[in-house]
């Protein structure tokens, strides 16, 4: 599935107040559910001491998951809200940062590189 169809098919199931002129309530969704995400790595290196990626059991590998699933969605509807084609944003940042390993600036500091 791309990014255009997903926006798509997802904003069937966006059911929030304001849907269709509110961009807040998807920004703050995707907040927490990037949080959550964030969350669950946490855990992984305090209560088990896990750095890398081959040492998660494949339950919490699923769980991860799971979330990284809710922050698509809600960079989906967010999209949506502000009228912005979400296939255009993945191929516009595929764009720049192959311009700037290209340039040999992937290391560098600043969003203008």
């Amino acid at each position: 599935m791309d990014f255009r169809e997903y926006q798509k098919k997802s904003r069937e199931t966006a059911m929030y107040p304001g849907n269709g002129s509110n961009f807040v309530y998807p920004a703050l969704g995707l907040a927490g559910e990037t949080g959550e995400v964030v969350e669950k790595v946490k855990k992984l290196l305090r209560n088990h001491e896990v750095t890398e990626a081959s040492q998660i059991p494949v339950e919490k590998k699923e769980e991860i998951e799971k979330e990284m699933g809710d922050v698509l969605w809600y960079l989906a509807q967010l999209a949506t809200e502000l009228d912005i084609d979400f296939g255009d944003v993945a191929e516009q940042n595929i764009e720049k940062i192959l311009s700037r390993k290209e340039r040999g600036m992937l290391h560098s500091e600043g969003d203008n590189r």
